[in-house]
């Protein structure tokens, strides 16, 4: 097999400027963004040395994310998304400010943090949506796979260095630095966003409205593939998302050196997979790669609360990324492939509920659970729900297993509704 055949298709990337400029800036935010990601929890653990209490950011996080998502994606439908994305990265830049003034205080206080976590919540629920929908109008319909796939690595590449990195920023220079990164990061990524063309809605569009909003979920309920890729990942992470309680783990394994690694691990298998996902572009059944990719997830986490060495376990979170890249990679092209233009910032809302609010309800899982039974049990026993449930999905979900790009009505019709434009428009 050729070496072309396996490394990733750069399709995308030289068919379009937007691509481009969304990648790189996504790139600085989601370095930026882990930097506070590490740094949040731990110093949350730090100020009250509770797992219920780091797993508690989960709740605060859960309610504006279901809210300001739904808000977000009928959004997205009826206004600029361009513009979206850019308020939105602003306000994230300044409750990074609001954590760094919090660090530097002599005696830092609790419930700030928890305030910022809701708040950042609340913005990613609102820019999400139109973050997500603008993929399908800048990149041809035949690239999306590949596009995912990029988009994949570009994220891969932040979650592993600035993981890594945060983990020895906190211990050499504090949270303060860190969170000063992060802030530096949101300022990069408004200026980069500046440059991106704009993506002002439909002429006809509809203001947000819970009228819309019904329209949109009514859309998504009627197509048992769309319901089936929500499903799986929902209960994959509700059951099998410990990255609250790496920190305890770290304790537990006696390594609080590979607490950073930890984080980042699963970054790694994700990176390797994408750095191999050329194969993935004639990839026509993307159902089986949403199931295949959250089984092998599920596997690898109850792997990970087994076992004591902390290579084999940091090896098992990395086989974990892999298989959540999987089924990143499936979900991501059947979104992209059968929702109409119109829905697709509503739907791009109810997505975001599907991919986050499972791992804020999996992180009070973990939390909870580790207080009761243990750190290393609650891993494992979630993982070992996570394949049970994926295969009760799975069985009760057949048109999801049929999926074929080539076959579905749904892609047919976003197929022969023609490409996006991609040539390169002068930024305003």
């Amino acid at each position: 097999m050729p070496l072309s055949a396996i490394l990733p298709d750069l399709s995308p990337w030289r068919s379009t400027r937007d691509f481009r400029l969304l990648w790189v800036q996504g790139l600085v935010t989601t370095f930026g963004s882990f930097m506070a990601l590490v740094a949040l929890p731990l110093q949350i653990k730090e100020l009250t040395d509770s797992p219920l209490a780091v797993g508690a950011m989960g709740a605060v996080e859960l309610v504006p994310l279901i809210v300001f998502g739904l808000y977000g994606g009928a959004l997205a439908d009826a206004v600029d998304r361009r513009k979206v994305i850019l308020l939105t990265e602003a306000g994230l830049g300044l409750l990074a400010v609001v954590l760094l003034v919090n660090a530097l205080l002599s005696e830092p206080l609790l419930w700030p943090l928890y305030v910022v976590a809701a708040g950042v919540s609340a913005l990613a629920g609102l820019q999400r949506p139109a973050l997500d929908s603008l993929m399908a109008r800048i990149v041809p319909h035949d690239q999306l796979t590949a596009a995912a796939a990029l988009n994949s690595l570009r994220w891969n590449v932040g979650a592993i260095a600035a993981p890594s990195l945060a983990g020895i920023v906190v211990a050499y220079a504090g949270h303060a630095s860190a969170y000063a990164v992060t802030a530096v990061c949101f300022a990069l990524s408004v200026a980069l966003c500046t440059r991106i063309s704009p993506a002002p809605a439909a002429h006809d569009a509809e203001k947000p409205s819970l009228k819309g909003l019904a329209e949109g979920a009514r859309y998504a309920w009627s197509r048992p593939v769309l319901v089936g890729t929500y499903a799986i990942d929902m209960a994959a992470m509700f059951f099998a998302f410990p990255n609250t309680i790496f920190p305890f783990l770290a304790d537990d394994l006696d390594a609080k050196w590979a607490l950073g690694l930890m984080y980042a691990a699963g970054a790694v298998g994700s990176l390797l997979l994408s750095l191999t996902s050329g194969w993935t572009s004639r990839v026509r059944r993307h159902g089986l790669l949403v199931i295949f990719g959250a089984t092998g997830w599920g596997l690898a986490i109850t792997a990970a609360g087994w076992f004591s060495n902390v290579w084999v376990v940091l090896g098992c979170l990395a086989l974990a990324g892999a298989g959540d890249m999987l089924s990143g990679l499936g979900r991501s092209t059947i979104w992209n492939q059968t929702i109409p233009d119109e829905l697709r910032g509503r739907l791009a809302g109810i997505e975001v509920l599907s991919y986050s609010v499972g791992p804020q309800l999996g992180q009070v899982r973990a939390g909870a659970a580790a207080g009761w039974t243990g750190t290393r049990s609650a891993i494992w026993s979630g993982g070992l729900a996570c394949v049970a449930s994926v295969g009760i999905l799975a069985a009760a979900l057949p048109r999801l297993i049929s999926y074929d790009a080539t076959t579905d009505p749904d892609a047919k019709r976003r197929r022969e509704r023609g490409a996006p434009d991609t040539s390169e428009p002068v930024a305003p």
